[in-house]
């Protein structure tokens, strides 16, 4: 039976211009997982690049910080302890507006989830 525990110090952040990604469970950490689920991290003033992901609806939980949230067309101010749930194949990004960094939990219906990002 595969490990079902993810310690902290298991798994590096994935460092990006905007901010930072720390996988804790998908099926490259933990074989036979059918979620992915990680803690993100998005720098004052920075974004992630607006994408969607084609097999699997994601679920972003606030944990601190605010953001600015796409949604296709509609936009959403969330804080600390407020979600959104974004079906499968529906454009969205995150927008740090604010003074703080975001720090967030996401979560994939999917262990092998994948991002298609959109052209500029």
């Amino acid at each position: 039976m595969p490990d079902p525990v993810t310690l902290a110090t298991d798994t590096p952040a994935d460092s990006f211009p905007w901010g930072a990604i720390r996988w804790l469970h998908n099926s490259v950490i933990n074989e036979g997982a059918e979620q992915t689920f990680g803690e993100v991290f998005i720098n004052p003033g920075g974004q992630n690049p607006p994408h969607y992901h084609p097999n699997c609806e994601e679920i972003l939980y606030v944990l601190s910080g605010t953001c600015t949230h796409t949604y296709g067309d509609e936009s959403y101010e969330l804080g600390p302890g407020d979600s959104i749930i974004v079906p499968e194949g529906v454009v969205h990004h995150a927008i740090n507006k604010g003074w703080e960094p975001i720090r967030a939990i996401i979560s994939f219906s999917s262990a092998d989830r994948q991002t298609v990002f959109l052209e500029d």
